[in-house]
């Protein structure tokens, strides 16, 4: 099963960029996400009541599927939304959040007692290598552009957020029903982004068809299928498995803009696809 949901996760996942580029041209960042949220809390609470989706028996249960979602969602997504939106390239929020499988390798041996082998580590390190020259060759080679320290701590804090994340949830609440989970998860990423959006946005959102696509997108395909498909990986597999297939995604997302907008893709970030890869069937073997 874990064979067909891997590539299936990173394809869903790698679509992320169709969102942010249709979307964000219509709504601020934050805006964008509190939209997101408040539609997938909707589509779940009536999943919900439709199936009787059973909710956590305890309040501590509760707790802990919160605390990994405002960790996967709202710390992850804020910080790599709000770092592009105060002008980090992408190239660079992409090189920072992608040391996540080496950092969940470090996090995971003494929180969760995870061996990593000799082998993992050097499909981690392939992997990282492929993923910079799939950044630096493709879509987004603007490193060089001006940018201020502020716009740093968001996208280093969505590399903590998806981090901690991941192994929170590994340890704390594997196993919960998917549909009222992302109620619980979704609710208390809203009521911790709206608050910020409120002070720093307009709130403003011109609802043109385009917006609407991406809107629908993002909360069907990512916030509802591809974080249900994380859930489960997480609860099948150890966070390093998991967090490697993360090395993908710029791979795949590149030949998407490729393909869908005709963006550059050089050899040498062909290549870095492949040296990606590599490292992470190492890093699942």
């Amino acid at each position: 099963m874990d064979q067909l949901l891997a590539p299936v996760f990173v394809f869903l996942w790698s679509t992320g960029f169709i969102s942010a580029k249709l979307g964000l041209p219509f709504a601020e960042p934050l805006t964008f996400l509190c939209a997101r949220y408040v539609l997938v809390i909707a589509v779940m609470l009536v999943a919900t009541r439709v199936f009787r989706a059973p909710w956590p028996d305890n309040r501590r249960g509760v707790v802990h599927i919160a605390v990994a979602g405002v960790l996967i969602q709202a710390t992850y997504l804020g910080g790599v939304f709000m770092a592009i939106h105060q002008g980090l390239p992408a190239g660079l929020t992409a090189l920072i959040v992608g040391l996540q499988p080496i950092v969940t390798a470090l996090v995971a041996g003494w929180f969760l007692r995870e061996k990593v082998t000799p082998a993992q580590w050097a499909g981690l390190a392939l992997g990282f290598a492929g993923t910079v020259l799939v950044v630096l060759y493709s879509r987004a080679p603007g490193l060089s552009n001006a940018w201020s320290l502020n716009a740093l701590w968001p996208a280093l804090a969505a590399l903590v957020g998806i981090t901690l994340g991941t192994v929170y949830q590994k340890r704390f609440c594997p196993s919960f029903d998917l549909r009222t989970g992302a109620v619980i998860q979704f609710s208390a990423s809203l009521l911790l982004t709206l608050p910020v959006a409120a002070a720093s946005e307009s709130l403003h959102i011109d609802w043109s068809g385009q917006f609407v696509f991406a809107w629908l997108w993002a909360v069907l395909m990512l916030s509802v299928t591809a974080i249900s498909v994380l859930n489960i990986l997480i609860r099948r597999g150890t966070a390093v498995r998991v967090t490697s297939l993360f090395y993908l995604t710029p791979a795949v997302t590149a030949l998407l803009a490729w393909l869908l907008f005709r963006e550059s893709l050089q050899a040498l970030a062909l290549i870095g696809m492949a040296i990606a890869g590599f490292g992470v069937w190492l890093s699942r073997r």
